[in-house]
């Protein structure tokens, strides 16, 4: 076995489990996390080196090989990701720590934050269809509890709307996977590809693929079935809905981008077709929730809806260029959309606590700093240059400049505009009119503007020299539309 498949999923359920058995609180057990989270971020960056360096790697729990027994992948999608994981996972902790302190985020924070790292390191390193459902429900079941176990009337309302819709995507999910089994006699994903590759089956095919891209339509928050989330992620504290923000939708479009590339290829043309309109709404939808909004929070909630419609638009155009600017702007708005939320947080401490545009005000005199780093992830979610959000996007309009397919790419642009329009509303209203309560002007904890720093100076890093991860992501594209490498990793022997 590879212990460097193993150790990304094992080290936050060690430190969830001693952090329960130990029964600290307080200083100790955020101590204590931010420990673990920092393992854990350095085990998933020797993964990705170890991927981009030695190719493709797979390994096999208790020594049974694919497709009997349970199997952990990684190539450079899914490595990748796991290492963005680690550094949100780093980030929101450290937020976390403070969080946890003003009792903000409560008693029992900390090892369902592990448990939901797990879940999410789980999900992107599962080589089965069935293993990708369980850590599902462990995501879910982690999830949930951080967001209702506030109490208040707005977490148990917004937590009922959450958990309704991801079990009805669960129920979705399970119902697909039952029909490829009782068809195919597996669930391996490298096996499922090979079989249907050899024997296609159109009806097997298009049933199945409607499952699968209906259950995970919903968990990333896709239109028609993206309601859930603006009613959700507005509720629980800054530390949990930053870790939302930037990681369970995320992981809906990864499963997209994993079937629709390795398993459901057979017609891809409905599929595309299919996929480049649900993109288009959902953007429009998003942004337009996201305009009409006065609460940061509920304009940084619509944003991730329409930011994942880009992601989709990449998956749609199916193109290698196009594949590779979704996977670059996967990874550059799980940054982004993190940092928004911490640092809207950081707003919401300046601000009394609230996050209402109206009772904000003057923050650019009192707080420059903040200023500046607002500036910095809003513009990028707008994709102004030099920053990271442009040069993803830049890729995609490209590729969809290539495909001739004119209306989306207007669209994408309209969007940008009005991604703009929406992140100058929140400069106006919380930077630039006068202030309309003179308090909460004291220095900011280092607990909370440090981890906002740490994903500002990627998203400028990422921005001043784009080549590194536009390369990446080229090859990362390669392996998906190749599904040869990835089968033969996993049943065969390994493909660099």
């Amino acid at each position: 076995m590879n212990p460097m498949l193993i150790l990304p999923i094992v080290i936050p359920l060690i430190t969830a489990l001693a952090l329960v058995l130990s029964g600290w609180n307080g200083r100790k057990a955020a101590w204590l996390a931010l420990i673990g989270a920092l393992a854990h971020f350095a085990v998933n960056i020797s993964l990705l080196l170890g991927v981009v360096n030695g190719g493709i790697q797979a390994t096999y729990l208790g020594d049974w090989s694919a497709p009997y027994g349970i199997t952990l992948v990684a190539d450079n999608l899914a490595a990748a990701l796991v290492a963005v994981t680690g550094l949100m996972g780093t980030t929101v902790c450290l937020f976390g720590i403070r969080d946890n302190l003003d009792e903000s985020c409560g008693r029992g924070f900390f090892p369902l934050f592990h448990l939901l790292l797990m879940g999410v390191t789980g999900a992107f390193l599962a080589g089965d269809i069935f293993n990708l459902y369980v850590w599902f429900e462990v995501m879910l079941i982690a999830s949930f509890i951080l967001l209702a176990k506030g109490g208040s009337r707005i977490e148990l309302i917004a937590s009922v709307k959450y958990v309704t819709m991801n079990l009805v995507s669960s129920a979705i999910f399970l119902a697909g996977i039952g029909l490829l089994y009782a068809k195919t006699g597996t669930l391996n994903m490298a096996d499922l590809a090979l079989k249907l590759n050899e024997n296609p089956d159109a009806r097997l095919v298009l049933s199945s693929g409607a499952f699968f891209l209906t259950a995970f339509g919903i968990k990333a928050a896709v239109f028609p079935v993206y309601f859930w989330l603006p009613a959700s992620y507005h509720a629980p504290p800054t530390a949990v809905a930053a870790i939302f923000s930037g990681l369970l939708t995320k992981v809906g479009v990864y499963a997209l981008m994993r079937t629709f590339t390795l398993i459901f290829t057979q017609d891809q043309e409905f599929v595309t077709d299919l996929l480049l309109v649900v993109a288009g709404l959902t953007m429009v939808m998003g942004v337009l929730g996201a305009v009409s909004q006065n609460d940061i929070r509920r304009i940084l909630s619509f944003h991730i809806i329409s930011q994942i419609g880009y992601m989709i638009m990449g998956l749609a155009l199916m193109s290698p260029l196009a594949i590779a600017g979704a996977v670059f702007y996967l990874i550059h708005h799980i940054i982004v959309k993190t940092n928004l939320f911490l640092i809207g947080g950081i707003i919401a401490y300046h601000g009394n606590g609230s996050y209402e545009l109206k009772r904000l005000g003057g923050l650019f005199r009192h707080q420059a700093w903040l200023a500046v780093l607002f500036l910095i992830p809003a513009m990028s979610l707008a994709g102004f240059p030099p920053l990271s959000g442009f040069f993803s996007k830049f890729v995609l309009i490209k590729a969809g400049i290539e495909a001739q397919s004119w209306w989306i790419v207007a669209v994408a642009l309209m969007v940008s505009v009005l991604t703009l329009v929406s992140m100058s509303k929140i400069w106006n209203e919380a930077f630039w009119k006068p202030r309309a309560e003179e308090k909460g002007d004291g220095a900011t904890p280092v607990g909370f503007w440090m981890p906002a720093c740490i994903l500002a100076s990627v998203t400028l890093g990422i921005g001043l020299n784009p080549g590194p991860l536009f390369e990446f992501s080229q090859e990362t594209a390669a392996q998906l539309l190749n599904s040869e490498r990835y089968i033969r990793a996993v049943l065969g022997e390994v493909v660099p």
